[in-house]
């Protein structure tokens, strides 16, 4: 096995093992397709790609607040999205998600959309009372059983809340394994909007 090969084959055993031990320890990501490897490389929490880098990414799942309909990344093309992972039993979510209605509220005018997965709900009925009472106007994805997950193969479930931030183009800009506040995210998703779209192809010579 060559030296790429290995380490294709340590960043997968950690990914493993991350998920097997419920590690909350933080980690660097690598996006590969649509999938995440994680690796340590000085317990990174916060996760920055540059254009070059950036892997693409699509999600879908049903709609929480409309049993049977499905939602997707794939409905806010051209547009930044934040994929916010929550849980109404989890402490540090019920101070962040109002911090991320703040950042939709503040951004979706300039091609912001801000996208939930609850997990981990086995009551449909508590996570829509928690968007409720907060007062919570963007949408989520209801996942109880993780299925949503899969499409991020090695991502570490149990690092609720956390965050992924795709570019205009649905690529993996940025990743956060921890707590967010809207000053944390706002000079990232305005950075990212401000991006120019991507280049219309070009036609062809004549």
């Amino acid at each position: 096995m060559g030296f790429a090969g290995a380490r294709r084959a340590a960043a997968a055993l950690c990914a493993a093992a991350l998920v097997l031990t419920g590690c909350t320890s933080g980690d660097d990501a690598v996006s590969r397709g649509s999938t995440f490897e994680f690796v340590s490389p000085g317990g990174k929490v916060d996760i920055f790609y540059d254009d070059p880098d950036r892997q693409s990414l699509e999600i879908s799942g049903e709609d929480l607040f409309n049993e049977g309909q499905q939602i997707s990344t794939a409905d806010f093309a051209g547009e930044v999205v934040v994929i916010n992972l929550w849980g109404q039993w989890c402490g540090p979510c019920r101070t962040e998600a109002p911090e991320m209605q703040k950042v939709y509220e503040q951004t979706k005018d300039d091609g912001v959309r801000v996208l939930g997965i609850d997990l981990r709900d086995p009551d449909r009925q508590a996570p829509i009372d928690f968007m409720r009472d907060r007062n919570l106007t963007y949408p989520s994805i209801y996942d109880p059983a993780g299925r949503t997950l899969l499409k991020l193969s090695g991502y570490p479930r149990n690092f609720v809340p956390s965050t992924i931030v795709l570019d205009r183009q649905h690529r993996v800009a940025a990743v956060f394994l921890r707590e967010l506040l809207a000053e944390d995210l706002l000079p990232v998703v305005q950075r990212l909007a401000a991006e120019p779209q991507a280049a219309a192809a070009a036609p062809a010579s004549r």
